[in-house]
């Protein structure tokens, strides 16, 4: 009599436009796919993310390798492989000398799959690059299973392991603290595209002291500049992860490195043409390119390396949204100078996610965030504490976690 065989599963693969679908069949009890989260330095300017998540990839080597994906030269062993149409990094490709090739795949252009240990995060390496931890504070609970991932200064199981939270609380500016550059650089990995993001403290104050109304994205007391959770199906396979953070700006904001000459557009229609032209391109534009997501969005990223950049919507000419990664701030990968962290606000497009494995995961990552912002003492957003007037009972989401 044959022995009862498992059925298997597929394993889905796909870049935000589609060009580029990768299957992988696998049995059930193999699952979770064991992930592991980079922070560093690096990998924030390659994707434009707060970090990298890559997992072995279960299927054909041959086929990834022998497809179109574009290919950028990340490390000496390392290559990004991604969709050149709509920049969607698919694969981490290692090719040591010294031992064999081996793929890992991006966790945020996997399919939403109804399995709840779809992945587990083993570890969290290269911290240290954040400065202030970056995004690791509420990636720590994020596991099916309850296990946390281990922090890594750097490599995993060769650097010291860390504690988290990571760094204390303590040693962290404070929420009001606006020490830092005028200038803060936004540059992708292969710096192909080096902008910089211009503070308006001084024009938010007066527009504040004279009654004019502060872009929506503004903290009206601090003047800081919003930073939210995104988990939506387009943004995800985009970075390759399965939470971007995006914070916005007003396109007059943004500058060239290279600030000489002919300002940077100062609206996006007047980006979209300027990136289009095909004669008498400004060169400090440089691989900046741009994918037309919906006949009126258009979704910037390095056409080298694959970094996402903007996102910009033709009925708001004005405004850009500014992939956080790319941020070069002194303080740390959170840009705390000039951001405010919407920690445990409620979280939208989370209707991309039901249904799949990613729904406890955005739970899990939004209770993490709330939980970290109490032991830290950081205030809630002025948007947050608006919205829970307006509906008093979101207060009860985290009425347990309350001190």
């Amino acid at each position: 009599m044959a022995g009862n065989s498992e059925p298997s599963m597929d394993i889905i693969a796909q870049c935000l436009c589609k060009a580029h679908t990768f299957t992988a069949s696998v049995p059930p009890s193999s699952l979770p796919l064991e992930a592991s989260y980079c922070h560093c330095n690096s990998c924030r300017h390659v994707t434009g993310a707060m970090y990298s998540c890559d997992a072995p990839w279960p299927g054909p080597q041959e086929t990834v390798l022998n497809s179109t994906l574009a290919q950028y030269r990340f490390t000496q062993n390392v290559t990004v492989m991604f969709c050149a149409t709509c920049s969607s990094p698919m694969f981490f490709h290692e090719h040591h000398k010294d031992r064999p090739e081996s793929l890992g795949v991006f966790i945020g252009v996997l399919a939403n799959h109804p399995v709840d240990n779809f992945v587990r995060v083993a570890d969290h390496i290269f911290v240290e690059d954040t400065i202030d931890g970056g995004a690791t504070p509420w990636l720590m609970d994020i596991n099916a299973d309850g296990t946390p991932p281990k922090l890594w200064k750097g490599r995993m199981n060769t650097t010291e392991e860390l504690e988290a939270p990571w760094p204390s609380v303590e040693t962290l500016m404070k929420a009001g603290d606006k020490t830092g550059p005028d200038l803060i650089p936004l540059q992708c990995h292969c710096k192909g595209v080096k902008l910089a993001v211009r503070r308006m403290d001084s024009e938010f104050l007066k527009m504040k002291v004279s009654g004019k109304d502060l872009p929506w994205f503004v903290d009206p007391e601090k003047l800081k500049h919003m930073c939210g959770f995104d988990p939506c199906d387009s943004c995800r396979p985009m970075f390759g992860v399965d939470m971007v953070h995006w914070t916005f700006v007003l396109a007059q904001q943004v500058e060239f490195a290279e600030n000489t000459g002919k300002p940077f557009p100062t609206d996006t229609l007047q980006l979209k043409e300027a990136i289009s032209v095909t004669t008498d391109r400004d060169p400090r534009l440089g691989t900046l390119s741009l994918y037309a997501s919906s006949p009126d969005v258009q979704r910037y990223f390095c056409s080298r390396c694959s970094a996402s950049v903007f996102y910009a919507v033709d009925d708001r000419p004005e405004l850009l949204d500014v992939a956080v990664g790319l941020l070069w701030a002194p303080e740390g990968a959170r840009a705390e100078s000039l951001l405010v962290w919407e920690l445990g606000s409620a979280i939208g497009n989370v209707g991309d996610v039901q249904g799949g494995w990613r729904e406890k995961y955005v739970k899990a990552v939004r209770r993490g965030a709330e939980k970290w912002r109490i032991q830290r003492g950081y205030p809630k957003s002025w948007r947050r504490i608006k919205a829970e007037k307006q509906k008093p009972e979101l207060l009860e989401d985290f009425k347990d976690l309350q001190v």
